[in-house]
């Protein structure tokens, strides 16, 4: 039997791994997280995921969990090309979700799973494509004003207020809140990896 480390400090990804019944441990630490321009989309996050996991494998209590497997990920949002990453003002959460008011985007998550028993590495990414219904300007500034899309991709949260903007999901919706449980846990049959 192996421990599970989440190597992620979102609430999110908490939340759905619980959801999926799995017990873990969370280490984290703070890696830079900028995208890679010379790789896809899909190859930048799915590194950045990557990052983040062997910056918890050089942690001195990561090293003592012997039989572990950790799980890291990173989420972004794309429109026409742009990055929408986590705003970095108020101003700027209120531009990201005028400019998402009636559009489809794509919200892409990478993820990364190394095992410390067979020492392998397996690196995906999931993307769903998102379609936001025409908001007002009081809609986006009264959402904002509540601080919820500081801490999110593209200035909203699917599992809370934001959701409400959202008219449809082609895709997961938990690859949208930042963690695609499916394709992990498919992973985690197929190589037969159980977590005490």
């Amino acid at each position: 039997m192996r421990s599970l480390i989440l190597a992620s400090q979102s609430p999110r990804r908490l939340e759905l791994l619980k959801k999926a019944g799995l017990k873990f441990s969370v280490i984290t630490l703070k890696v830079s997280e900028i995208i890679d321009k010379n790789l896809t989309l899909e190859k930048a996050v799915t590194a950045l995921a990557r990052q983040k996991i062997e910056a918890v494998l050089a942690t001195s209590r990561a090293q003592k969990a012997s039989a572990a497997t950790v799980v890291g990920a990173d989420t972004v949002v794309e429109l026409d090309g742009s990055i929408l990453g986590k705003p970095k003002s108020k101003e700027e959460a209120i531009d990201y979700l005028a400019r998402l008011s009636g559009r489809v985007h794509r919200v892409v998550t990478g993820f990364a799973i190394f095992d410390s028993v067979t020492n392998s590495w397996v690196e995906s990414s999931d993307t769903s494509k998102v379609k936001f219904c025409p908001l007002t300007k009081c809609e986006i500034e009264a959402y904002v004003a509540t601080g919820s899309p500081m801490d999110k991709a593209g200035a909203y949260g699917i599992q809370d207020a934001g959701g409400n903007f959202i008219s449809s999901v082609e895709g997961a919706v938990d690859n949208v809140m930042g963690l695609p449980v499916y394709k992990i846990l498919k992973v985690f049959d197929e190589n037969g990896w159980k977590f005490n």
